[in-house]
Order: C-alpha cells, then structure tokens, then sequence
C-alpha cells in the first residue's frame, strides 16, 4: 500500500529533474538580478553549492539516523555534530576573525534548557527517534536568529560608530553605548519567528503538523505538537537573541579591524576623555 508521503512527494526521476531546474532558476535569478553582497561574492555560486551540499548530506544523514536512534551514544554524538555545524556556520556568517566559535553561547543557552525541560518532564524520551528531530528544530531557529542578530547588530554598529563614540564621550559605558545602538537592530530577527507563529494555520501549515498528520496523528495532536514547537522556539530564540546582544555590546563578539590580518588580535581601544553626565 502506498504511503501517505510517498502519494504526497515520489521519489521519482520526475523529482529529480525538478528539484535540478528549481536549483537552476534561483542561481540564474541571483546572477541576473546581482544579488550578491560583495562583488567579490557570487550568491549565484553559493545557491548552486548550497543545493548540492544539502542533497549529499541528506543521503549521508539517511544512512547515518539509522543507527543513531538506535543506540544512545550515536544519538549522541548525532547531537554534537549538528550543534557544531550550527556554531561553526553561524560564527563565519558573523565574523571572519577568531571570535565566530562565542555563537554556541547563544546556541547553548537557547536550546539546552529546553531539551532538558522536555527530558526531565517526560515529554520527549531519550530516543532518536523523537529528540533529533525537535533538537534539529531549536538548533536551526537559534543558529537563524543568531546569524540575523549579530549580522544587524554589528553592521549598525558600524554604520553609526559616531553616535556610540558620542555617548561614550557623554559617560555611558562603553557597554551601554553600543546596547543603546544595536538592539532595536538585533531585536529584528525576531520577526519572521513571530510572522510565523501569528499566521500558522492560515498562510501556512507548518512541518511538524503536516508531519504527524501523514503519520496518522489526529488533527488535535499535530496541532498540540506544532504549538509546542513554535512557542518553544520563540523561547529559544529570544534567548539566543540576547545572549548575542550581549556579546556584540560588551565587544566579545566583533568583526576584524580594517588592515588587520584576519584572527590578529584586536588592540585595546584607547580611553576618550568623557564628558560629565548631569
């Protein structure tokens, strides 16, 4: 008997040359359209890698789930690897200097307290089959709202540098300073996490619904499970949000100096004559 995923998506050579053409036209639609960052950055080029990437390591990840939620040390380790790709992608999507691996403390605090409420309740078992999945889902909104809250924070930063020399110059810390600037900035990656939970159900269904319902799930459970996903993520990603906050304002997490060889150490800045505050 047919499956309900296999009715909803075969896997056929019909797929592939689709999944082949829609790759194709995002490429030629950011190289026609130059929708590259830098002009030394081809957004074209990362489309093509990032498709063919994901379709190798979904092949790799097929083979490789089976036996990681089987056995407790896979699980594991299954764990680890995607929450160092998380970092590591995160880090380099923030920084190019030797700061980037400070992204797992965003990460971390975001995720971890709610894997461990979910184990310690009883919700979730100690189980691939079950922890993987949501543990993928919380990685991948932290890293997101990680990525998007460093990125903005940093880049205002720069951008108005002369508005934090001035409060600094006022007497706020410098720490103050910089908060003052970037987080009405950093606090945008919250939005497609909020868009998301306010309109699902009608703009979108969600994975984690359609998932449970072609797993035979009545449509009352996968609606309990999609909204423990979406509330848990928006706890999640808050979390990382000011935790990387925190990191760019107190000038932990930064962006190499201009005409400073990549992972050289930052010099200490110079103390500015502060002005009394009244």
């Amino acid at each position: 008997m047919t499956s309900s995923a296999a009715s909803l998506v075969p896997v056929n050579i019909t797929l592939g040359v689709l999944l082949a053409a829609l790759l194709l036209a995002a490429a030629v639609v950011a190289g026609r359209f130059h929708l590259d960052p830098y002009p030394y950055r081809s957004r074209a080029r990362e489309i093509l890698v990032a498709g063919l990437r994901a379709a190798a390591q979904l092949a790799v990840v097929s083979v490789v789930i089976t036996w990681a939620v089987k056995f407790v040390p896979g699980l594991l380790a299954f764990l680890v690897v995607m929450f160092s790709v998380a970092v590591r992608t995160a880090g380099r999507r923030i920084t190019g200097d030797r700061t980037w691996w400070l992204t797992a403390a965003p990460i971390a605090a975001g995720v971890v307290p709610v894997v461990a409420a979910l184990l310690l309740t009883g919700l979730v078992p100690l189980r691939g089959i079950a922890l993987i999945p949501i543990t993928g889902i919380l990685i991948g909104g932290a890293l997101t709202v990680t990525v998007l809250a460093g990125r903005r924070a940093l880049d205002e930063l720069t951008q108005r540098h002369g508005e934090v020399e001035a409060a600094m110059a006022l007497g706020f810390p410098d720490r103050d300073a910089r908060m003052e600037i970037a987080r009405p900035a950093a606090s945008e990656a919250l939005l497609p996490g909020l868009d998301q939970t306010r309109t699902v159900g009608l703009v979108t269904l969600p994975g984690a619904f359609v998932g449970m319902l072609m797993a035979g799930a009545s449509p009352v459970m996968a609606g309990a499970v999609q909204l423990f996903v979406l509330i848990a993520l928006m706890a999640v990603q808050s979390v990382a949000v000011a935790v990387t906050l925190e990191l760019v304002a107190r000038d932990r997490l930064h962006r190499p100096v201009p005409g400073t060889p990549t992972g050289a150490p930052r010099r200490a800045r110079r103390p500015m004559k502060r002005l009394p505050r009244r």
